[in-house]
Order: structure tokens, then sequence, then C-alpha cells
């Protein structure tokens, strides 16, 4: 665990606090991060392994989920017991064993006393340190971005790769690729950190460009093993309108007949849609393919849609995780692989996490499926041994078993 930040309200630790009811506020800090890397599952496990750590930590406190990134802790101090005292035991129970490609877990800890009967002013004095802790974290985030580009020309930087699987095919038919930055001191950070780092300090464009020549460079370790197809790389809105760094991605992709693909949202193009067209139909015009990322997460419009360049359309996890469990969201799935097969894109169904869900899909029509079923992202050495292993195909046959296809009917239905 990278980084758990308590705060305590001043007049908190007084020796006179016996006899007041305490309240402890426990945050995921990063918890939307924490699920797009882990995935929803596991993200939920670790939530609960927090509770249960709070509760280890404080065996007299009633111990509540308040939200899904929060932990509430109530209990009434005694004759011994200080703020201060209880903060320090949640903090040394929440550092969470970590593995080192697991990413940074970001927990902040806040708490407040008061007489009982109060409630309200015990709540809103808990939630004022809470925000104090995340104060605390906020003031020193910009060492994140100080320490970036040396992390860019040093050896910080490593990519893993997230296969997809192409439903009829039945194989891994592309990846897409993910920065990770393993900070010599805060350990492993999640791009959901340090990206919104690097586009507010301006080294956006050479961590991106950092980005595709590594990918380059691991597309023929793959040649090597027999193994070639295209690498997917996110850009973000302000590149697509950078003439130079298009200038820049265009040059490498020619040089070194890499087969590169780039993957967009639809409100990065509407930031300044000629422009962004202009360039995106100058890539595909030398071979790079265009994925429309998180389709249907954000302002979807038919009219820049149409106008894309793109083979290949993402549907947001936001509706693939409920897929068997809504009634509305495999309306829209199946809605949106029409309308992406009607414009001659393929469609990639992001976030698929259980059997029934493939399933599902595969019934619908679905070309590809992208999630931690298949595979987590993996490092270039794991990559091999994941194809080589060739697991996947077993995985998409049973998702065609008539079996499966009448749950997924039934399920749609």
């Amino acid at each position: 665990m990278r980084d758990i930040r308590p705060f305590i309200r001043p007049g908190d630790t007084a020796d006179s606090a016996a006899g007041h009811d305490a309240l402890v506020l426990v945050r995921l800090a990063n918890l939307s991060g924490l699920r797009r890397l882990l995935g929803l599952a596991r993200t939920n496990l670790l939530t609960h392994e927090l509770a249960e750590r709070v509760v280890a930590a404080l065996p007299d406190a009633t111990v509540s989920t308040a939200a899904r990134d929060l932990i509430e802790a109530r209990l009434t101090l005694d004759g011994s017991a200080t703020i201060g005292m209880l903060i320090e035991r949640v903090r040394l129970a929440c550092h969470l064993p970590a593995r080192d490609d697991d990413p940074a877990i970001d927990v902040r800890i806040g708490a407040a006393f008061r007489l009982p009967g109060d409630e309200l002013a015990l709540l809103e004095a808990a939630e004022a340190s809470l925000a104090g802790a995340s104060a605390a974290h906020i003031e020193q985030s910009p060492t994140i971005a100080d320490d970036l580009p040396g992390a860019i020309a040093g050896n910080e930087l490593l990519l893993h790769y997230q296969p997809k699987l192409h439903l009829r095919r039945q194989e891994i038919v592309s990846v897409e690729a993910l920065v990770r930055w393993r900070h010599p001191r805060h350990g492993l950070i999640p791009p959901s950190e340090f990206i919104p780092a690097a586009e507010t300090s301006h080294a956006i464009e050479a961590l991106t460009l950092w980005t595709l020549r590594q990918v380059v460079t691991d597309q023929r370790v793959l040649a090597r093993h027999g193994r070639m197809f295209p690498m997917f790389v996110n850009i973000t809105g302000s590149l697509l309108s950078n003439a130079g760094f298009i200038d820049e991605v265009a040059a490498l992709v020619t040089n070194s007949g890499a087969r590169l693909g780039i993957e967009i949202t639809e409100t990065s193009v509407i930031r300044e849609p000629d422009v962004a067209i202009r360039h995106l139909q100058q890539l595909a015009a030398i071979g790079v393919s265009i994925a429309i990322d998180d389709y249907g997460a954000g302002l979807s419009s038919l009219a820049y849609l149409k106008q894309l360049p793109a083979s290949e359309l993402k549907i947001d996890k936001l509706f693939v995780t409920q897929l068997s469990s809504s009634h509305r969201d495999p309306l829209i799935v199946r809605s949106t692989i029409d309308l992406a097969h009607a414009l001659e894109m393929e469609v990639v169904a992001e976030g698929v996490e259980t059997p029934a869900a493939l399933a599902l899909l595969s019934v619908m029509g679905c070309d590809m499926a992208q999630g931690f079923l298949i595979s987590r992202p993996l490092a270039l050495e794991a990559l091999l041994t994941f194809l080589r292993e060739d697991k996947h195909r077993e995985l998409v046959r049973r998702a065609r078993t008539p079996a499966e296809q009448l749950i997924a009917v039934r399920s749609r239905a």
C-alpha cells in the first residue's frame, strides 16, 4: 500500500474524551481507478477486507459500509482511549499486503468525537476530518507531476497488455497497451493518478510517444514468437489536435511497419472535431486502426460517429457488468452492436467478468470481448505465456454451448 493519510481535528486527541461518542471514517479514495484496473468483483473484495480490518482494529466499534468507498466505525471512548489512538490502530490495520503488480491503494482516515446525543455534529466533524485528510493528499500531489518527466526518461514506466478475444474466431486478435509507473518511493501508481498529472503538466505528449515506441519494440518481440496483431494505445483529446504529434506517430508507423491502433473517446473528438477528424483520417490512411473507447459513457453523438474513420467500437463496461441482471442494459448493448455493424465497425465489449455476460454477448453478435474473465492486463512475458496456453478457446466454446445460449436468451428476455 502506497498511501494512508490520517487526519485528526484539533483537540480530538484530548484525554478528556472518555464517555464521548466517536466516529471514524475510512475512505478508499481511488476506488474508481481500482475498479478499472482490478475489476468490480476484486475491488468489492478489497473494500470488504478493509472493513474486516477496521473491525479487528476496533473490536468494540459498530462497523458498517456507508458507501462503496466509505467505511464507518462508531464507538464510545473509554477512560484510556483517545481519538489519536483509534486513528493509529486503524492506520496500521489498513496496510493491506500487495503484490508487486498490484496498483497503489489510497486510504484516507478521518475521526472526531462529541458528547452523546449530538449525532449530526459528530457526523459533520468526522466528515470535515476526512476532508482534511483529502486536502493533505492534494497538497502533495504535484510531486507526481514533478517526477513524471524523470520517469519517462528513466526506467520507471512499464506496459501491460490486456487481450481482446474474438468470439467467432476464438482467438486473440489484438491487445490494449496500459501504462504502469513503478515509482521509487510510492510504489506502483495507477494511470488514474498519473495520466491527469501528465495532462496538466504537459507531459502527456512525451508519455504517449514513449508508450508508442515501447509498443513497437514489444510487437517485434511478439513477432519473433509468431504472434502478430494490432496493439492499441489510448490517445487523449489534446493530442488529437496536435499536428506535430500526429506527424511523429505517422513517421513511427511508416518507418517501423508496426501494426498500431489508437483508442479515442468521442468527447476527445468533440473538442476540436474538424482538426481531430482530419488527423484521424491521416492516421487511418497509413493503416492505423481507430477504436472508439467507452462508447455510451459520455456524450455519444451520431453526428460525429458516422464521420470517424473507426473500425472498432468499444461498449463501456458500465453496460456490460450489469448485462445479466438488468432489463435495459441488454437492449442498449444489442442496439449498439447493430448500429456499429451497420456502420461497418466491429464491436468490443469491455469489462467482461462473468461467463453469463460472455454467453449473452456471443448470442447478441458481439465481435470481441475484453475483461478479467479473459485476462487481466499482462506484462509482455506473461502475455506470451497466455498466448501459448491458448485457454481462451475453451472459454468461448463453453459460452457457445446450447445450454449457455439458452441461459443468455432468457437473461435478455
